[in-house]
């Protein structure tokens, strides 16, 4: 490499006379140089430094990703795991409690102050901390209504164990056997009376049946009442079960039971008409516990399959039509 040459004008002897610079002057120059160069290498080299990827960083950032991924499949696992015991919980408040004259359990308790509800949170969001805390929320909310069942279901065990007789009087089947029913004419809830076009509370189940279809005691009891009742009811039976439940059987053809007769669960107390307030053959039936009404799907625990239940509260839910 050629060394550059410097001239400098001389007005005395109107000349360029060339200009050596000192040693000083050399070794700064070549100081400047060097850094000069370095600075560019580390700038380079820094450059492809950070385009490229060494091979322990990407193993670290695969792991990252794939447990990032467990941690979310885990959340879901989770999540379901929490409905399934909602479910649960809401089934021993309707149905097993309400069956052993239990309180309820609220969320307060059967979480501990624990936060149940999910928020709605996207995962991809969060960082790794936050995604852990929220798995581990969830866990312990989990692990908490697992707990609490649990000693929901040692309560009503040793409730069922003292009260052996009370099982009997609970009404647990439908009045009129499936095999005798066109179809669920409305269930429980708000509806639209059929005569007046209000909307209104309907306090039992409408069963849609030819007149003359057998109706049972749902219960062991002593009849209550037995004959016309003037409040749009029509033939009417009431049977007190005991243990502050009552069942009523309405718009019956034929009443085939008196008033203080005891009866069994199954026996054959009357028959399906279309007396009363009605707008077609149909029973009218309800169950009411310290006479409140409860809803009735709540009590067909004896005599029908898990299918069979499922499908009578899809029935119930959905059916709209009320006769009476």
């Amino acid at each position: 490499m050629s060394r550059k040459v410097y001239y400098r004008y001389n007005p005395l002897t109107e000349t360029y006379e060339r200009v050596y610079r000192s040693p000083r002057q050399r070794l700064w120059g070549l100081v400047l140089r060097v850094g000069e160069i370095a600075a560019i290498a580390a700038l380079v080299g820094l450059g492809i430094y950070s385009m490229m990827e060494l091979p322990r960083e990407k193993m670290l950032r695969d792991d990252n990703e794939q447990l990032r991924a467990q941690v979310a499949e885990l959340d879901q696992r989770l999540t379901a795991a929490l409905d399934v015991m909602d479910n649960l919980a809401e089934r021993d408040n309707n149905f097993y409690r309400v069956m052993m004259q239990a309180d309820p359990i609220s969320d307060a308790q059967r979480y501990a102050g624990l936060d149940a509800d999910e928020p709605d949170i996207k995962m991809n969001s969060l960082n790794d901390a936050a995604l852990v805390g929220n798995v581990s929320r969830k866990m312990n909310a989990l692990e908490q209504s697992i707990y609490t069942q649990i000693g929901s279901f040692e309560q009503l065990r040793d409730m069922a164990m003292q009260r052996q007789d009370r099982l009997v009087h609970v009404p647990s089947i439908q009045p009129v056997a499936d095999k005798d029913l066109r179809h669920m004419a409305s269930g429980y809830g708000r509806r639209v009376d059929p005569v007046y076009g209000t909307v209104r509370f309907h306090e039992g189940m409408d069963f849609s049946a030819p007149i003359g279809t057998p109706v049972y005691a749902t219960g062991d009891g002593v009849v209550k009442t037995a004959g016309r009742s003037m409040s749009g009811y029509g033939n009417m039976i009431d049977i007190d079960h005991g243990f502050n439940y009552l069942t009523r059987y309405a718009h019956l053809s034929e009443v085939l039971v008196k008033p203080g007769q005891q009866v069994k669960r199954g026996d054959l107390i009357g028959k399906v008409g279309n007396t009363g307030k009605s707008t077609g053959p149909h029973l009218h039936y309800e169950v009411r516990l310290k006479g409140v009404a409860q809803n009735p799907v709540n009590y067909y625990f004896q005599d029908l399959t898990p299918e069979e239940y499922a499908a009578m509260v899809e029935a119930a839910e959905n059916a709209g039509h009320v006769m009476d």
